[in-house]
This record gives C-alpha cells, sequence and structure tokens, in this order.
C-alpha cells in the first residue's frame, strides 16, 4: 500500500479510536442511512419506465395478456382494477405487435367484419348470413363501445327473412346491452346517438325499433317508445331549470341576491305527429286542358199507323197530341278539363313542445317595496317567455322572508370559522412546541455528548524530565543533621535565563485554568498509580 494512502488510513483510524461510544453509534447509524438511499436511489434510478400496453381490458382479455407476458418474460403491473397493463416502455411496440399477432386483446376486435375473412367457400347460405349479422353485431358492439364512458358493449340483431309467400315484411329490431365504467352513466345525448347509430346502420330500422339496456337492468330505450319516454322527464326538467334560472338571475339583480325565489312548471307535449294535407285549387284565368262539346238533334212525324195518344183507361184519344205527325228532339253534352293546382304539405312534428307553463315568483316584502310590481310582473312574463292565449299563468306576490335559518346558518358558518382559526392556532401551538421540546432535546444531547468527548479525551502534557535537587547520597548524608547546618542551595537560573520547571509550571497552570476537568481526572489517575508503592515504603 502506498505511504500517502496508508498514512492517511492511519489518521482516519486514529480519528475514529478517539471517538466515544455514542459518537460511534451515530456514526454507524449515518453510514447505514446512506447505504440505504444510495441502494434506494439505485433502485429507483434502474427501475424501467411503465407505459400502459392496453387499457379498458375485460377480465379474460387480461388474463391472456398477463400470460403471454409472463411467457415472453416481460415484466408487467396491473393498475385500474386489473383493466390497464403496464410494461416497460422499451419493449411497449414490440409486445403490442406480437400480442396482435396472437390475436390479443380478442374484446378489441370483436368479430366485425373480419369474420368475413375466414369464411370458407363451401358454406352454406344459413353460414353467409349468419357470419354476416354476426360481423354487423360486432362492428356495431365495438363503435359504441368507444363511446366515452363505455366499458364494452354487445349488439343483438333481429333481421327478418324475406320470402315470397309473406306480403308484408316485418320490420327489423336490435338488443344493445351497454356496460359502463364504474361512477359513470349514459346522459340522454349518448343514449340518442346509440339508438340513431344502429338504426342508420341497419337497413328499414327506425329509432324506436332499438331496445337499449344497461348492465344494471335498466331500460334506457324500449321498443315502440324509445327514448321518449324516458326522456319526458328530463326535457321537463331541463327546461324548467332553464327559465327558473333566467328569471331567477333578472332577480338577484333588481332584489339583491337571496330577497327571491323562483318556481317554475311546465307540461311538456311528448306524442310525435305525422300530417299529410293535399290542397286542390282552380285557377279561372287559365285556359282548360281539354274540352269537348257533343249536340244531337232529331226533326219527324209520327210513324204510319199512329192511332194518337192513349187516355185515359187505354183509351184512344182522337184528335190527341202527336197525331199530327210533326216534332223535333235536341241535346247537347260539353266536357271540360280544367287546370287545378295541387299541393302536397308533410308535416312531422317531434315531442318537445310546451303545452303550458305556469311561473310563481316570490319576493321579500322589505326589498320588493319600492318597485313597482305591475312592471315587473311584465318584466318577468317577458323574460319567462309567457304565452297567455296558450293558457300560461304567472303569479308574482312580496311577503316577508323568514330570516331565521339564513341568521342560524350565518351564525354557525361564524362559529365554524372561529373553530377553524382555534384548531388552526392550537395545532400551531402545538406544532410550536412539539418542535421545542425537540429542540430542546437535540441540544441536551448535544451537550451531553460533548461533554462526554471532553472527559473521554485526554491531552498529554510533556513535563520533561524531572531532575532531582539532591542524589540519594546527599539526601542519606543530610538525614539528621539540623536545619541550620545544612548545605546551601545551588543558585538558581540567572534573570535572562527563562526557568524550564516555571514555564512547565505556567503552562500546567493555564491547562487547569482551561480544562480543569480533565486535569483533576489525571490527578487522580496519577495518584491512583502512585498509592500502592507510596504505602509499602
Amino acid at each position: 500500500m502506498p505511504a500517502q494512502v496508508q498514512a492517511a488510513v492511519d489518521r482516519l483510524t486514529g480519528t475514529v479510536k478517539q471517538f466515544s461510544i455514542a459518537q460511534r453509534t451515530l456514526g454507524l447509524i449515518g453510514i447505514a442511512v446512506l447505504v440505504l438511499g444510495a441502494v434506494a436511489l439505485s433502485s429507483w434510478l434502474s427501475k424501467p419506465t411503465m407505459s400502459p400496453l392496453f387499457s379498458g381490458l375485460s377480465g379474460a382479455d387480461a388474463s391472456a395478456v398477463v400470460d403471454e407476458l409472463t411467457a415472453a418474460g416481460v415484466p408487467y403491473q396491473l393498475v385500474d382494477g386489473g383493466a390497464t397493463v403496464l410494461v416497460p416502455e422499451s419493449s411497449l411496440y414490440d409486445q403490442r405487435i406480437k400480442l396482435a399477432a396472437a390475436g390479443l386483446p380478442s374484446n378489441a376486435d370483436g368479430g366485425g367484419y373480419s369474420l368475413l375473412d375466414s369464411m370458407p367457400m363451401t358454406s352454406s347460405e344459413f353460414q353467409q348470413q349468419t357470419t354476416y349479422q354476426r360481423a354487423l353485431e360486432g362492428e356495431l358492439a365495438r363503435t359504441i363501445g368507444a363511446l366515452d364512458g363505455v366499458e364494452s358493449a354487445s349488439v343483438k340483431l333481429a333481421l327478418p327473412e324475406d320470402s315470397v309467400f309473406v306480403s308484408e315484411k316485418a320490420d327489423p329490431t336490435a338488443s344493445v346491452f351497454v356496460r359502463t365504467r364504474p361512477g359513470t352513466s349514459l346522459s340522454a345525448d349518448q343514449i340518442q346517438a346509440v339508438v340513431h347509430l344502429v338504426s342508420a346502420g341497419i337497413d328499414g330500422m327506425k329509432p324506436t325499433d332499438v331496445a337499449v339496456v344497461d348492465a344494471t337492468g335498466k331500460v334506457l330505450s324500449a321498443v315502440g317508445t324509445g327514448t321518449t319516454g324516458g326522456a319526458a322527464g328530463q326535457q321537463a326538467s331541463d327546461y324548467e331549470a332553464r327559465v327558473a334560472a333566467s328569471v331567477q338571475a333578472l332577480l338577484d339583480r333588481v332584489v339583491g341576491p337571496g330577497k327571491s325565489a323562483v318556481t317554475v312548471t311546465a307540461e311538456v307535449d311528448q306524442s310525435q305527429t305525422d300530417s299529410t294535407v293535399e290542397e286542390f285549387t282552380a285557377t279561372p284565368d287559365t285556359p282548360p286542358l281539354a274540352s269537348s262539346t257533343t249536340t244531337e238533334q232529331y226533326t219527324g212525324g209520327a210513324a204510319s199507323g199512329a192511332a194518337g195518344v192513349l187516355g185515359p183507361d187505354n183509351i184512344q184519344v182522337p184528335n190527341g197530341d202527336g197525331t199530327d205527325g210533326s216534332g223535333s228532339y235536341e241535346s247537347s253534352t260539353e266536357d271540360v278539363t280544367n287546370a287545378v293546382n295541387k299541393r302536397t304539405e308533410t308535416t312531422t312534428q317531434g315531442p318537445g313542445a310546451i303545452e303550458r307553463q305556469s311561473v310563481a315568483v316570490v319576493l321579500d316584502e322589505t326589498a320588493a317595496a319600492p318597485i313597482d310590481m305591475v312592471g315587473l310582473r311584465e318584466t318577468i312574463a317577458a323574460a319567462a317567455g309567457i304565452d297567455v292565449e296558450r293558457g300560461d299563468t304567472i303569479a308574482v306576490q312580496a311577503v316577508p322572508f323568514d330570516t331565521t335559518q339564513a341568521q342560524a346558518a350565518d351564525e354557525a358558518l361564524a362559529a365554524a370559522d372561529e373553530a377553524a382559526k382555534a384548531a388552526e392556532q392550537s395545532s400551531l401551538i402545538r406544532q410550536a412546541a412539539i418542535g421545542g421540546l425537540v429542540l430542546v432535546l437535540l441540544l441536551a444531547l448535544a451537550i451531553g455528548m460533548t461533554r462526554r468527548s471532553r472527559k473521554a479525551r485526554r491531552t498529554q502534557i510533556d513535563l520533561g524530565q524531572l531532575q532531582p535537587v539532591l542524589t540519594d547520597e546527599q539526601r542519606l548524608a543530610l538525614e539528621g543533621i539540623p536545619e541550620d547546618a545544612l548545605p546551601e542551595l545551588p543558585p538558581g537560573p540567572l534573570p535572562g535565563e527563562p526557568d524550564p520547571v516555571a514555564r512547565k509550571r505556567a503552562e500546567i497552570t493555564a491547562l487547569a485554568d482551561d480544562q480543569p476537568a480533565e486535569v483533576a481526572d489525571l490527578l487522580r489517575g496519577w495518584l491512583g498509580t502512585s498509592a500502592t508503592p507510596a504505602g509499602r515504603r
């Protein structure tokens, strides 16, 4: 190992050895956190980006797709309740092509006109007709399934057979089963779209011949009535809401918000009628298209042997009329074909016409005091489209409003706001207290760790080698000699030269002033070490 690396390792080892147990524990925890974070980051970075392979799958198709992905060893994830399959983005298009070659998902094809591609040439007429009907059903089901909110759809057609023995041909009918996504439902416009889509796709089918049923068993469109029965109440409600909103917006600007109430009741005609009128008008100034005249004349006497005119009782009257032998006959007939105009008018009236409506308006008496009620009534009638000839009615009345509920609601809102503010303040105080407590604990822990580290750390002081003042021989020789007979001590150091003992003593004093606890611990250690030899001596 190079010397520089070895020196760095030695310094690191020496530094670690000087740590206390708490510092070493914290260091190990920090290293573990760093290692775990690095592992989690590397795993997240190495995780592939997932993209949806297919969405809106049925249970059978999802199971088949998952089996194919498992066999190919491609990782996947199921979301949206198993209806969506996610695969790595790098394998997205390859897996789509492979699954499409395997015919998955099957509901994406839905049969359709692809059934005609695999029809053998030896198929019978019945098989051809059945396959063609299945193809129509599959195409219609796939188209309906593309609507927003539709999870799956199934279409069944009842097409009558052509026969020369039947004088009247039956109308074709269709039944549509629709399964919507969870939490969604088909609107009236979507139901109408499904009905007209199916009826327009089949020759001779009327919109009233299509039945639509959802997954809950609710009939959205019935054969014979269509969606009229189900949409009757919806049309009336929409009209009432629209008129009430327009009148309420007008009143809010006049008397202020919350000072009026509007109620609209409408009767909507749900019948559908077809009428045809033919009108013929003569044109006198126009010459006739054709004219013919026939004239017949006859002149002559009576035939020979005429006996005159018979009288009563078959008795001939002598010298009566017709006996003179003279007479004449003339007849004229005219046939004229005049030119006339013909006008044929066909009218189809659909449901939704307003038969009658009633508007009731109530105003706050205080707010309506300075307002002309007659003019306001005419204004409301114009805004609501009141037709007196149709039988529409309007009623406008000013009454005192009950404001107790409004006041109670305002007080409840104010109390709720105060409670929310108090809860927010208490939450802030609680969080501040918790933060302060955590900060105090952290400071206490830091101070304790600092004191422990100071106690654990020992400072080595180089005191040098102490030179004894007297040797052992001199000390033994001086024992028993009077104090006044002691020899003089050797002279001290010159003033210009620093005393090494004084210098060491000053350093020890400064160290004791700066770090009294460490010096005390050091002295206790020295005293404990020298106690045994001193006792023996």
